[in-house]
């Protein structure tokens, strides 16, 4: 009895089966090593029998000092593993705490308390004592690590949201650490003068070193204040290096430069604006100098693209963000460049099979009159183009026009649909973008990639969004339409056998007075050289005038629209439809027009609900604000003065609110608009 009794007081582990086994066979070969003795000898045996015993009594004996031990140790492990819980819990550089389903405090441990202003804080809801942090605990998910900044600190936190509690590690160090090595990356750039030839050619010499040293003196001065290394390559151009951190402050700053240079230089009777592509290092990859220099080009070419007077700023693995494009951009192009565009045009329907021509989804009149002006030019150059639309895109003005086109049976064989396109298209096909250049917005995007043979002529400004290789670009921002653009082109093809007929013009005409709200807005010299030559071909203003008439229940919407008109901001006015009323995109774009012409509006944006079940904002503006940055900011582009978005799984008042939030953003709107 005395024997089970110490039997059972033994640690668990010395009763287990993989302990009572190799016993087990222990004593069974003692047994059996007794009985051989015995066989052998049995004065042997008797001595084995009392070396057995012996051994015996002396385990049994030390049976108690081995569990009293065993469990002294086994005590004396758990103490000090409770005690090294808690004092990693009070004394571990990591903040604990405990909270309980209403989000009051219960318990931390005193390494968090010294981040806390009040230090009582026991039962009290987080939310009292700090809005951010109680923030996180609802907003962050369980059992995720997540990099914070808490006051001036980084911080590592870990929320176990079923148990209620919260750890924070400090990691400012290596943070700092982090931060270091982000604003010592290399930031490269290029800065061009975006009219200077135009500028100087009549100057003698006296004035234009002048305006040399002007220009040199003021980009000295900014990049000295700013810690930029600046170094001129060219009459027109600059490089500079910097830091990521200085980058920083500049892009906080908008690039004022900018504005400094467009201001004083306008002051001063020779206006010139400046123009910056700017790239640098990504955290990611470390590129090599050649691949960012390349970028920023690509950066700088960007800003050109839409117009100069701006800054772009990208790097290989973000969105590109742009500063300034305060002003309307300078009419650059030249007859030259028209007639080099119209020729390569003509090289590239010489080497296709067929040509295929589309605008944007929703088609206006400078997109229909465009189409049919490339077809024209096709048609010129002995080749078939078609032109791809969907019907049920149509508005009622293009609707109206389509009617007349569609008693031309020689012209409307060559409207296709997308599918239809789809069938004939090949890899030697040329794919025509007119007035737009960005491929989620056109009807048949896919054909892009069976044919890489893409032509874009446009006048909205470059976005981010391009196709990729296009052989042919012709985007002049400063042009009234895409219709202008391509009437310029037909002077310059060298078969005008069969040129443009009454309908084509008529509906280039209409695409132009359209997108110049009856040549008020972004009107040139060149686009009334373009309107004397439709006019000269036929264009019939009559035709025109039917096509844009608009009907009692359209001034009816337009009116419902903006009896809803709203200042978000003194100057910008807001209107929005009903949240089940779709509105026609013209409709939209007359409420807009018709704003601008009201007291006190400098910018207008229209919300309705669209045909298609998204949400469109048209925008318009006299100049002073650039809608164009207010879109894109939203998904959407255009220009200066006339932009538009589509917005999808989102309703009217919520992206009123999303608008208003772009505007009302002073961060975002300061030096943008």
């Amino acid at each position: 009895m005395k024997i089970r009794e110490k039997f059972d007081k033994l640690p668990v582990f010395l009763r287990e089966d993989r302990i009572k086994v190799p016993t087990t066979i222990i004593l069974l070969s003692l047994i059996l090593l007794i009985v051989l003795t015995f066989i052998a000898d049995w004065k042997i045996g008797l001595t084995v029998v009392l070396l057995i015993l012996v051994t015996v009594w002396l385990l049994y004996n030390s049976t108690d000092y081995l569990i009293e031990e065993t469990n002294k140790y086994v005590s004396d492990l758990s103490y000090r593993i409770k005690k090294g819980e808690q004092e990693a819990l009070i004394q571990m550089p990591i903040g604990i705490l405990l909270y309980n389903e209403k989000y009051e405090i219960q318990w931390t441990n005193p390494y968090l308390i010294r981040y806390f202003e009040n230090k009582d804080i026991l039962g009290r809801k987080i939310e009292e004592i700090d809005k951010e942090l109680a923030g996180w605990v609802k907003e962050y998910e369980t059992n995720q690590m997540q990099k914070i900044k808490w006051g001036d600190r980084y911080f590592e936190m870990v929320i176990q949201e079923e148990i209620g509690v919260l750890y924070l590690m400090d990691i400012t160090e290596y943070a700092n650490i982090e931060e270091k090595y982000e604003d010592d990356k290399v930031v490269f750039g290029n800065i061009i003068i975006d009219n200077y030839d135009e500028a100087v050619q009549s100057m003698n010499d006296r004035k234009r070193s002048n305006v040399n040293n002007y220009i040199t003196n003021q980009l000295t001065n900014w990049a000295n204040v700013n810690n930029v290394f600046l170094k001129r390559v060219d009459d027109d151009r600059f490089i500079i290096l910097m830091t990521k951190k200085t980058l920083g402050k500049l892009e906080k700053s908008k690039f004022e430069i900018v504005d400094q240079i467009r201001e004083r230089t306008s002051k001063q009777n020779f206006p010139l604006t400046l123009s910056m592509g700017i790239s640098h290092q990504t955290s990611m990859t470390q590129e090599k100098w050649k691949d960012i220099a390349q970028l920023a080009q690509t950066n700088v070419d960007l800003a050109l693209a839409r117009g100069g007077d701006q800054v772009v700023v990208r790097s290989a693995d973000a969105e590109a963000r742009f500063y300034g494009g305060k002003t309307n951009p300078m009419e650059k192009r030249t007859r030259i460049r028209a007639r080099m565009i119209s020729q390569a045009l003509e090289e590239l329907i010489a080497n296709s099979d067929k040509v295929f021509v589309m605008g944007h989804n929703y088609p206006d009149m400078d997109v229909l009159g465009a189409c049919l002006g490339i077809r024209r030019i096709v048609q010129m150059n002995n080749k078939e183009a078609w032109i791809i639309m969907q019907n049920e895109q149509f508005s009622n003005d293009i609707t109206r026009m389509m009617d007349v086109i569609g008693k031309d049976t020689n012209l409307s064989k060559y409207f296709i649909s997308p599918e239809q396109a789809q069938e004939m298209v090949t890899e030697e096909s040329l794919i025509v973008l007119a007035d737009v250049h960005k491929p989620s917005m056109v009807p048949a995007p896919e054909l892009m990639d069976i044919s890489n043979k893409v032509v874009i002529i446009d006048h909205h400004r470059r976005g981010e969004e391009f196709p990729k290789n296009p052989v042919l670009v012709y985007i002049e921002p400063y042009a009234s339409s895409a219709s202008e653009l391509i009437a310029e082109l037909f002077e310059y093809q060298s078969n005008d056998i069969d040129t443009i007929n009454k309908i084509e013009a008529t509906a280039m005409l209409a695409g132009i007075i359209v997108d110049t709200r009856n040549f008020s807005l972004r009107t040139g010299s060149r686009t009334f050289d373009a309107a004397s030559y439709l006019q000269s071909n036929g264009a019939d203003t009559i035709l025109i005038q039917n096509s844009l008439k608009e009907d009692l229940d359209t001034y009816l919407m337009r009116s419902r629209l903006l009896e809803t008109m709203d200042f978000v901001v003194p100057g910008m006015a807001v209107v929005n439809g009903e949240e089940e009323h779709a509105y026609d995109t013209v409709v939209a774009a007359q409420t807009a027009d018709t704003m601008l012409s009201m007291e006190g509006v400098e910018a207008s944006f229209v919300i309705t609900l669209r045909k298609d079940g998204r949400i469109g904002i048209s925008a318009r503006s006299l100049g002073q604000v650039n809608v164009q940055r207010i879109m894109e900011k939203l998904g959407g582009g255009g220009h200066l003065s006339n932009a538009a978005t589509q917005i999808s799984d989102k309703t009217i008042l919520e992206v009123k609110e999303q608008l208003i939030a772009v505007i009302t953003n002073k961060e975002e709107s300061k030096g943008e608009q």
